[in-house]
């Protein structure tokens, strides 16, 4: 059996598209747990089951994947999914593949300034597995990115106990030729997308390369006093201009993957 965990987050909007994918991909018998989070009762009868739960999104996995504990034989596959993270092909050849040699399958987003973590948009591991190592979506153990910086983020506990414990993991990685954006809207692996930020603003860590460097005023003295307020006016206008064609480009993809099943073939082809 196979034991899907996601979280849908003040929306419903990605209910019955992301059931229709697992439905249309899943080749085997499978059961929905499921933390609906301000979103009308009248979606629960859409999963086997509710949990109801509070907190921290990390908190909320953990609590999905020690409901599914209590039902699940060990040798069961727990599938984290985000909640506009859906399967596009089959993963469950891919999703044994890895298990057979390596802890877990999960989604590593390089392209996010080197996140080194599992991330739970998608990640696959055995039950029992699950609860050998004690698993935990927490943040908190830290790596250096790209830039050299110290970082973590929602798996980061769950990279560490598979660092300190030298336990191997499968990652699955970006396959996508076409990039409207570097983080959203990502195939990975040529069998799972995720949307991204389908239920908050969009910002990831890459769009901080993107944004534009401080006036500076050593050497203009009347204007020292300006400078910073003219900073954070251009930082603002910035994070605005971001979001509106984040936002832009998430509506246009949103409205093609309701209606075109292989519509992620558009950003695997160069």
């Amino acid at each position: 059996m196979l034991y899907v965990a996601t979280v849908h987050f003040r929306t419903p909007k990605w209910i019955d598209i992301q059931q229709r994918y697992l439905r249309r991909n899943i080749t085997e018998p499978f059961k929905t747990f499921a933390v609906l989070d301000d979103i009308s009762p009248e979606y629960h009868s859409r999963f086997d089951r509710v949990v109801v739960a509070q907190g921290l999104h990390e908190g909320r996995l953990n609590l999905l994947a020690a409901e599914v504990g209590m039902e699940a034989d060990p040798k069961d596959v727990l599938l984290f999914l985000d909640g506009d993270a859906f399967p596009v092909a089959d993963p469950m050849p891919t999703i044994y593949d890895a298990l057979a040699s390596t802890s877990l399958l999960a989604v590593r987003r390089d392209e996010n300034q080197g996140d080194k973590q599992p991330h739970p948009c998608f990640c696959a591991i055995e039950v029992g597995e699950w609860q050998r190592i004690h698993g935990d979506w927490s943040e908190g153990y830290v790596w250096k990115n790209d830039s050299g910086r110290p970082a973590s983020d929602v798996g980061g506990n769950l990279l560490g106990i598979l660092e300190r414990n030298n336990i191997r993991w499968t990652p699955l990685l970006r396959t996508n030729k076409r990039n409207d954006h570097p983080v959203w809207f990502g195939v990975y692996g040529n069998i799972v997308y995720h949307h991204g930020s389908g239920f908050r603003r969009p910002f990831a860590r890459a769009d901080v390369d993107t944004r534009p460097p401080g006036l500076r005023g050593e050497r203009i003295p009347l204007l020292n006093k300006a400078i910073p307020k003219m900073n954070a006016r251009r930082r603002r206008r910035w994070m605005e201009e971001l979001h509106l064609r984040s936002e832009q480009l998430g509506e246009e993809w949103f409205e093609l993957l309701q209606h075109d099943p292989d519509f992620y073939l558009r950003l695997l082809e160069p």
